[in-house]
């Protein structure tokens, strides 16, 4: 695919497929997506960031699992599924941003006081499937990645962006900051 051929297919696929409710919370899979961009724009965060953060869950979006595969114990696996597609398009920090997410959520929970009570009951189910709050070990591991800073600053947004009441800028205003972020 040509670069604009990637911005309006992923800009499609979240029209298309997000329309469905992020798992067990109260917005879908689009209005996720584009909170969490909301969120790394307010932060004056790369345009790299904004796109990892705007379509960091794509993953949930190629598999053709179940919106509750969480409920029924699976873990779709969807940050290696969304970091496998864009490694073909996207820079570097893009992909490892996506890739690492969810590793993000397992780390903050063991060295951020207090984190783990603030996920919701979705995202602490999906935590058990993930691998669980990260072990001592896999810290100093997770810390030598070199996007591990961008994955956390992800997270953080990711957790953010599940208010029903939040309104944010359509997807389409983004079609530029994607492609700024292909390879």
């Amino acid at each position: 695919m040509e670069k604009e051929e990637v911005v309006d297919y992923i800009v499609n696929l979240f029209l298309e497929k997000g329309g469905d409710l992020y798992g067990g919370e109260a917005v879908t899979q689009l209005e996720h997506g584009l909170q969490a961009a909301h969120f790394a724009k307010e932060a004056e965060a790369s345009d790299e960031l904004i796109t990892a953060a705007l379509i960091h869950d794509i993953g949930h979006l190629l598999h053709d699992l179940p919106d509750n595969a969480t409920e029924q114990g699976v873990d779709d696996v969807h940050e290696e599924l969304g970091a496998q597609f864009l490694t073909t398009y996207f820079k570097k920090e893009v992909v490892e941003a996506v890739k690492l997410h969810v590793t993000a959520k397992r780390y903050l929970c063991l060295v951020e006081p207090g984190y783990y009570d603030t996920l919701s009951p979705t995202s602490k189910s999906s935590l058990l499937l993930q691998g669980g709050i990260m072990k001592g070990v896999e810290k100093s591991n997770f810390e030598n990645f070199e996007y591990f800073k961008e994955a956390v600053k992800l997270r953080k947004w990711d957790d953010m962006a599940k208010d029903p009441e939040l309104k944010v800028a359509s997807i389409d205003t983004y079609k530029a900051t994607i492609q700024n972020a292909l390879t």
